[in-house]
């Protein structure tokens, strides 16, 4: 493995937010699911038949989404994790999930009630896609819609609603929980995130660019403090798969298709799986 190439200090990074890969052969990187369980069961099957002893595998996050069965996917996440680490060398930081714009959002929608303008932060969310999570626990968007309109209280009691509903699947509120910001090998090959990042900024104090800075990662024309190469897996413009020799896009496009991407220690695309 490539534990003896290393081209830099990996950065003191927060071990709660990020996710460093050490040992590594190849990493698999599974773009945007958003809620499609049938899709994500169908590029799991193919993906057990091809994953490698020495390889890892990270999620880019979007778990929840406007599909057919967000809470659904969530199990399906769950049960292919356990039988991943089932497998020969695998260990638990072998598997990274990144935290979404769609899990951003649910994390938020948490913490509604504190919010200025909650009816207003509510329906931006809504826009976004956040009411396939909300209907998928079994509640609706326009619950929470007049929970705002009446003020903390009922705000509170709503989204107090939301988290029992994910505390009763098994596994969920454990997933959601281990959620990371970005996923960085050590020895800075790769580096993978959500949607985007600010190329003018450390790693660590990225803040909200990993969901809400598109621009940044197109804007990359070079490696992003010596990191080579940088792999995200949503698209806001939905423009497909895009390798580039910097960075690459795993985005299913407006195809609406669910693609996994293998990256060896050269930062090379050597396998991709769509469905």
């Amino acid at each position: 493995m490539n534990t003896q190439r290393e081209r830099a200090a990996t950065p003191a990074l927060d071990p709660d937010r990020f996710a460093v890969f050490g040992s590594w052969r190849r990493i698999w990187a599974v773009a945007s699911i958003n809620g499609r369980r049938k899709s994500l069961v169908a590029l799991h099957d193919v993906l057990a038949d091809r994953f490698r002893f020495g390889d890892r595998l990270v999620y880019l996050g979007n778990y929840f989404g406007d599909g057919e069965d967000p809470v659904g996917t969530l199990d399906e996440l769950i049960a292919f994790r356990r039988a991943i680490l089932a497998m020969r060398g695998m260990a638990p930081g072998d598997i990274v999930f990144l935290r979404g714009s769609q899990e951003e959002m649910w994390h938020k929608l948490q913490q509604l009630h504190l919010a200025m303008d909650a009816s207003g932060v509510l329906s931006w969310m809504l826009e976004q896609g956040i009411s396939g999570a909300i209907e998928s626990y079994g509640h609706s968007a326009e619950q929470g819609l007049q929970a705002a309109g009446r003020g903390t209280q009922a705000l509170m009691s709503w989204t107090s609603r939301l988290r029992e509903a994910m505390h009763r699947h098994p596994g969920h509120n454990a997933l959601m929980s281990q959620l990371k910001r970005a996923c960085l090998t050590a020895d800075r090959t790769l580096l993978f995130v959500h949607a985007g990042l600010d190329p003018g900024r450390p790693l660590e104090i990225q803040s909200d660019a990993f969901w809400w800075n598109p621009g940044g990662f197109r804007a990359l024309n070079k490696p992003y403090r010596n990191i080579r190469y940088v792999v995200r897996g949503f698209d806001p413009d939905q423009r497909g798969v895009d390798i580039g020799d910097y960075r690459a896009s795993l985005d299913g496009g407006t195809q609406r298709s669910l693609v996994a991407g293998c990256f060896d220690n050269e930062a090379r695309l050597v396998d991709r799986i769509t469905m």
